[in-house]
């Protein structure tokens, strides 16, 4: 059984926003960039970002350097434990991944961070 994650709350928008044209991305844009990500995953290590674990966490998640400071600095000032702390790898990697990177960089763990944070902790 698979669990979930990320939650995200998105707070009610003013009618003349809604009302408003989209300017982001559209749907079949998206789709493309998820299918691709999926593809990616599968090629790589053969299974979905959110079974990764242990020593499959390590090899399909490498950070460079700046990034690996990040996440130790968010580990000890959030008090992050070891089971958040790979699921804000997963995150990061899936991020990458949406980005088409190959390592998981700054940005990807900061926004990762941030998801988590969002849902309070």
């Amino acid at each position: 059984m698979d669990r979930i994650d990320l939650v995200i709350e998105v707070p009610l928008l003013p009618e003349t926003t809604l009302l408003a044209a989209a300017t982001g991305e559209s749907s079949v844009v998206v789709r493309k960039r998820v299918s691709t990500a999926h593809q990616m995953q599968a090629a790589r290590q053969n299974t979905p970002n959110a079974r990764l674990n242990g020593k499959l966490l390590e090899q399909h998640c490498p950070l460079i350097e700046e990034a690996r400071g990040l996440l130790q600095s968010a580990i000890q000032k959030l008090s992050l434990s070891a089971r958040a702390t790979h699921r804000v790898l997963k995150v990061a990697r899936t991020i990458a991944d949406l980005a088409g990177d190959e390592a998981i960089s700054t940005a990807h763990i900061a926004e990762a961070i941030q998801y988590r944070r969002g849902l309070g902790g």
